[in-house]
């Protein structure tokens, strides 16, 4: 999981109102809103651990078949921790509560590269 706050904070800046698309296009990957360094985030990530196991000593029980074992599950990630979210946009800064916190969540080890697009709608 990487706080991604700062990056999408900059994008923004002095942008007057809108709305940040943060787009993530990668298959394994996912955008979470939440708050981190108190735990939540460490959390997040033993829930998907705990709902998306390995499945078997060796990975096996996952259909998707390429990749480290138990790879299947990182494909299923998206579906429960969507690739995109918006942010309202006011004043030219981004509209979180005080503890939220923009996420890349990625538990795929087979790339550690990922993109993060991010577009605003003004308005």
């Amino acid at each position: 999981m990487i706080d991604i706050t700062a990056r999408c904070a900059d994008f923004v800046a002095g942008a007057g109102d809108g709305l940040l698309n943060v787009f993530v296009p990668h298959a394994t990957a996912g955008v979470a809103v939440l708050e981190t360094g108190a735990g939540s985030d460490e959390d997040l990530l033993r829930a998907l651990a705990q709902l998306l196991p390995p499945a078997g000593p060796g990975g096996e029980g996952w259909v998707h078949a390429h990749g480290s074992p138990g790879h299947g599950r990182d494909h299923v990630l998206p579906a429960l921790v969507a690739p995109t979210t918006s942010v309202p946009v006011v004043g030219g800064r981004l509209a979180l509560g005080t503890w939220q916190s923009v996420c890349l969540v990625d538990t795929n080890v087979d790339n550690a590269e990922r993109q993060v697009r991010l577009s605003l709608l003004t308005g």
